[in-house]
């Protein structure tokens, strides 16, 4: 095979692409954007879904995973309505069609949601009930849950681009001592990830048992 430690460095532009995660490797340097990019993307999913965890108060947050049929389409119910707050437990959902109201009552009582609701003709309120000590364990482990997922997610994209580093370096695109460099760069990447999402997964933990 051509021996690309003989080409111009500045001249080479090869791009692996590994289970989703591409990866530009130019001039011998190693394009981090797109990895910092899926990493941002696991740090939003963790955010909302500790959003959508109840802490036994009220939060417009807590009905984004509601969808509701709109003239022939699935619509989130926050776009649908205005939705308020009016004590530290109670939510008022009011539609812009008040059509809507008996669809939005339904799409709530038959989610997983702990909710109560009630209607009246301008739409449905929501009551978040009061935490036991039992409700307050179980949502702290669905919070290490989803906290360990993010972090598989991201050990995953380590995985990958780890690979692809390798690859770069077997291939000449770069000498060893670079590729160690990428390594340790990834790292630290993944490293802040991970400090992140355990400081998010604490402030949940400490809101959940604050209640």
């Amino acid at each position: 095979r051509t021996n690309l430690r003989m080409i111009d460095k500045s001249k080479i532009v090869r791009i692996c692409v590994l289970s989703g995660v591409r990866v530009n490797l130019t001039h011998m340097n190693f394009d981090f954007t797109e990895t910092k990019q899926h990493i941002a993307k696991v740090e939003e999913y963790l955010r909302g879904e500790y959003l959508q965890i109840s802490t036994g108060r009220a939060n417009p947050a807590l009905l984004d995973g509601i969808m509701i049929e709109s003239y022939g389409t699935m619509q989130p119910v926050k776009n649908l309505a205005s939705i308020n707050l009016e004590d530290a437990r109670t939510m008022k959902v009011s539609p812009w069609d008040k059509s809507q109201i008996k669809q939005i009552e339904k799409a709530i009582t038959d989610s997983n949601l702990p909710f109560s609701v009630s209607v009246d003709d301008s739409g449905v309120r929501v009551h978040v009930p009061q935490m036991t000590e039992e409700s307050k364990g179980k949502i702290v482990k669905l919070v290490k849950e989803k906290l360990e997922d993010s972090r598989v997610k991201v050990r995953n994209i380590r995985h990958d681009v780890m690979k692809a580093i390798e690859t770069g370096e077997e291939n000449g695109d770069y000498a060893e001592d670079a590729k160690n460099r990428f390594k340790d760069e990834l790292q630290k990447l993944v490293d802040t990830a991970n400090q992140t999402f355990e400081a998010l997964a604490e402030k949940k933990e400490t809101d959940v048992m604050s209640v």
